[in-house]
């Protein structure tokens, strides 16, 4: 960037250009203001579950990017993949390598039985449907967003599963029903035990 540049000089030849990270959109850079980013200050949790949350096709790209894991590493995790292996198990190992590093490995291992047990020691479904919505500048309301998921048949029902405490957004309930996702987010959104699916608002 700039800041290396003025540090370094420019000697001709000499500027590496670093590979920009897609957002959890996959689409767009990762960026605070599209809403698509993982800080690095977050709580375990929200940096676990956002990570879980990305698509099998962009979990390669964030593993080259992100992880220290050797490249050979990487070839037999997907040779393994294609071999019928499941990439959840690879986004958790993903996940927890992240948590590790900028907490630490306790809470790594605390945020993946939390995860686990939210989702039934494996309910989360291997495939799910992949929904894009068109959110506003100010957002998608949940209830509206489940009903255009079809996840519910109306934002009425949506209300009232959020009052019983059965929608849940990348693991966690829901108890706001004002909850708003923004433009650039992608989340696993579950109602109830058997509908998911993995929603990006563009």
């Amino acid at each position: 960037g700039r800041e290396m540049q003025k540090h370094f000089g420019q000697p001709p030849q000499c500027i590496l250009t670093m590979p920009l990270l897609e957002g959890l959109d996959g689409v767009n850079k990762m960026s605070k203001s599209l809403g698509n980013y993982i800080g690095i200050t977050e709580n375990p949790d929200e940096i676990f579950g956002k990570l879980m949350s990305i698509s099998d096709d962009l979990m390669w790209r964030y593993l080259e990017l992100l992880s220290f894991e050797p490249l050979s590493v990487l070839r037999q995790w997907k040779t393994e993949v294609a071999g019928g292996r499941n990439p959840r198990d690879i986004k958790v190992a993903l996940a927890q390598e992240i948590v590790a590093r900028f907490h630490d490995r306790e809470a790594a291992e605390r945020t993946l039985a939390e995860f686990e047990a939210r989702f039934k020691q494996g309910a989360l479904p291997e495939h799910m449907p992949a929904v894009t919505l068109q959110a506003g500048d100010g957002g998608l309301p949940i209830p509206q967003l489940l009903k255009q998921a079809q996840l519910t048949s109306s934002t009425s029902e949506a209300l009232r599963l959020i009052d019983q405490g059965g929608v849940r957004v990348n693991g966690e309930r829901v108890s706001d029903k004002a909850l708003t996702l923004h433009r650039g987010v992608t989340a696993v959104v579950q109602v109830g035990r058997r509908k998911f699916a993995r929603v990006t608002l563009a």
